[in-house]
């Protein structure tokens, strides 16, 4: 009988990750996966157009949580996943990232029992459960920055799963440094660069430069969703304000987070509009496009850091620290911090820095196929 797992998506970073996993587990006749969508991104820009661009396929469960404050979405999430492992009952949860959705199903993994036992190999032997194995890929990232949601997310789930999944070789330093043993740690590359390298011919057919008017190598790409750079008008629009400068003439493609819209209508806040195209937030595919056409991108997300340091593409990450520290020592990626003399002069660092840069061990499209592997031998047949 082969192995049941289930893969928890809930955001629109899961579904990128998501995808190649789900290809490499069905292709896979030793395992039965099963995809559940918690709905943390329900809306359609968020959610279902990158189920349309990676080709995912429809969810087997879908939870429709919805948006709320961090504790009740977590509560709830916990709430609804706990029936689907009742009538599930599989050897198996896997979760990706570090979103409210892979803490929340994490939790109540590491506290369910099935109703039977089955076996599995862990630190070098082989042992009977009644708990499903927890799974988290993308394990050992860390920011140090406990003000971060996501970095209280990281280390809950690290700290609860049997199984650890590493992108970062900097991740399996924290976690041995964190008192995880190495038989559970994993590194297998990063699973978001195998949907990159698979859809990336599909993206360069997009014609996004073309309805936004943009020359390609001419324009800086702009995203910002973080409460610490969006919350408060004053700095949001001081931001906006020193990348207009930072930037020349270049004109400045911004696909606006839902978030960062209702901060910037709150604030009265808008740019010279013949430099800023603000849009409307774009699919995996378009975005791609945007992405590795661009002079410089301008980000405070994590996923950007790690697909600009493959597509080769100078990047200024707009925080104080990052979880993915060889974008840097092995990519395109310059830290800049939120200091606006800072921003300044990593910008004109990055407009200057060659396009190119050396790709981080194992993020070469196969993560997932490792992955599958690896669990193929922890699950006897």
């Amino acid at each position: 009988m082969p192995t049941k797992i289930l893969l928890v998506a809930g955001a629109r970073p899961n579904f990128i990750k998501i995808a190649p996993l789900m290809r490499a587990f069905r292709a896979n006749p030793r395992f039965d996966a099963r995809l559940v969508h918690t709905g943390q991104h329900y809306d359609a820009k968020l959610s279902k157009i990158f189920f349309e661009d990676l080709a995912i396929p429809k969810p087997d469960i879908e939870l429709e949580i919805g948006s709320a404050s961090h504790a009740m979405q977590t509560a709830e999430i916990m709430r609804r996943f706990e029936p689907v492992l009742q009538a599930e009952q599989p050897e198996a949860v896997l979760v990706v990232g570090d979103v409210n959705s892979t803490i929340g199903c994490a939790l109540v993994t590491s506290k369910f029992f099935l109703d039977r036992p089955f076996r599995a190999h862990l630190d070098g032997k082989l042992v009977e459960r009644r708990r499903p194995l927890m799974i988290h890929v993308e394990a050992g990232l860390r920011s140090r920055d406990d003000d971060m949601p996501e970095e209280i997310n990281r280390k809950l789930t690290d700290a609860i799963s049997d199984l650890l999944f590493v992108s970062d070789p900097a991740g399996m330093e924290h976690l041995a440094r964190e008192g995880v043993a190495a038989e559970r740690t994993f590194f297998v590359g990063n699973v978001m660069i195998d949907t990159l390298l698979a859809a990336r011919e599909q993206a360069m057919r997009s014609p996004i430069l073309e309805q936004l008017g943009v020359p390609a190598r001419g324009y800086v790409l702009v995203t910002l969703h973080r409460p610490s750079n969006v919350d408060n008008p004053a700095q949001l629009g001081a931001l906006l304000r020193t990348i207009e400068e930072s930037a020349g003439d270049l004109p400045l493609v911004f696909p606006v987070h839902p978030r960062t819209r209702a901060r910037l209508s709150d604030g009265g806040l808008r740019g010279d509009e013949r430099r800023w195209r603000l849009i409307e937030p774009l699919g995996y595919l378009d975005f791609l496009k945007l992405t590795a056409q661009a002079r410089i991108v301008l980000t405070d997300s994590g996923g950007v850091q790690e697909e600009t340091t493959v597509l080769g593409v100078p990047c200024v990450t707009l925080r104080e620290n990052t979880e993915r520290p060889v974008t840097i020592t092995e990519g395109t990626n310059f830290l800049a911090g939120t200091q606006l003399s800072s921003v300044r002069e990593h910008v004109a660092k990055a407009l200057a820095a060659p396009t190119s840069g050396r790709v981080p061990r194992f993020w070469d499209g196969k993560s997932a196929e490792r992955i599958t592997d690896i669990l193929a031998d922890i699950f006897p047949a």
